[in-house]
């Protein structure tokens, strides 16, 4: 299933994507994408649903594929052709660090290049939706607690990530720098998260062309190992990493500027496209 979140900022209302490509509206079934509707049993009485019989929708605005998200959970140097761009070396443990949830915003929407910005960067990412509370699992069962897969758009400001004292988090939590969407797809529609083709284009120009298939830590090891450190709940976001071509690493360095147009997607999660506006 393709689940989504139509509407105006604020007023998003749940729906699903039938195999016609239609809209559909869930509001009458679930309060919204999230929470007990992405649970296992929720995801089951979706899938249940007569979706020729539900309203159709216009997609005058997507929303964020998820609502309510607790915490947005970000892997860094996650794909061994990414770290060798960057000159780090592969990390003997996932790089976890967080993107504050203040910055998730819709697929399409305007992502705002923060006051003081000189090295806002571009990173595309395979997001997991987590669908059920995690705790000390198993690799092995791991897949069970995963509700599905997103775009997710990793906007980064290179200067306040790494040139300025600190963590990474503020460098990567900018209002508008978690572009996730357009759908959330169940994982029953994707046969190996590791081995999707990736790509994203500034200007028309592909800047990133890999694959998920050189993740160094894969999806089910995300999920247990974050599981030890903390819970997991219905609807948080695990942004697993970007494979090469950021702008940070060419040679010259490039970043965006206003104006610039950047388009990204999946393969068999959908694509973003956004345009870069300076912030007031």
């Amino acid at each position: 299933m393709k689940l989504m979140r139509v509407g105006p900022l604020g007023q998003e209302k749940p729906a699903i994507l039938d195999k016609d490509g239609k809209i559909r509206d869930l509001s009458a079934h679930v309060a919204d994408i999230g929470g007990a509707a992405i649970s296992p049993d929720g995801l089951v009485k979706i899938a249940a649903l007569d979706l020729a019989s539900l309203p159709e929708l216009a997609a005058d605005r997507i929303g964020a594929c998820v609502a309510g998200t607790g915490k947005f959970i970000c892997i860094g140097l996650n794909y061994s052709d990414h770290a060798a761009e960057t000159g780090a070396a592969v990390p003997p443990e996932p790089v976890i660090f967080m993107k504050a949830t203040s910055a998730i915003c819709g697929p399409n929407d305007d992502v705002l290049i923060p006051r003081g910005s000189e090295k806002t960067d571009w990173e595309v990412e395979l997001g997991v939706v987590i669908g059920k509370t995690a705790k000390y699992v198993s690799e092995a069962d791991a897949m069970d607690y995963v509700a599905g897969y997103c775009v997710s758009h990793d906007v980064s400001e290179r200067a306040f990530q790494t040139e300025r004292a600190g963590q990474w988090t503020k460098g990567k939590s900018c209002d508008t720098f978690g572009p996730i969407g357009p759908w959330l797809v169940t994982k029953d529609e994707i046969a190996d998260p590791q081995n999707l083709k990736m790509w994203l284009s500034v200007n028309g120009k592909m800047m990133q062309d890999g694959s998920s298939k050189t993740m160094v830590y894969g999806v089910a090891h995300l999920v247990s190992y974050l599981s030890q450190f903390m819970s997991l709940h219905p609807g948080d976001v695990i942004s697993t990493g970007t494979p090469p071509g950021v702008g940070l690493g060419m040679k010259p360095p490039q970043f965006l500027k206003a104006g610039d147009v950047v388009e990204l997607g999946i393969e068999g999660l959908g694509t973003q496209k956004q345009t870069f506006k300076a912030d007031a």
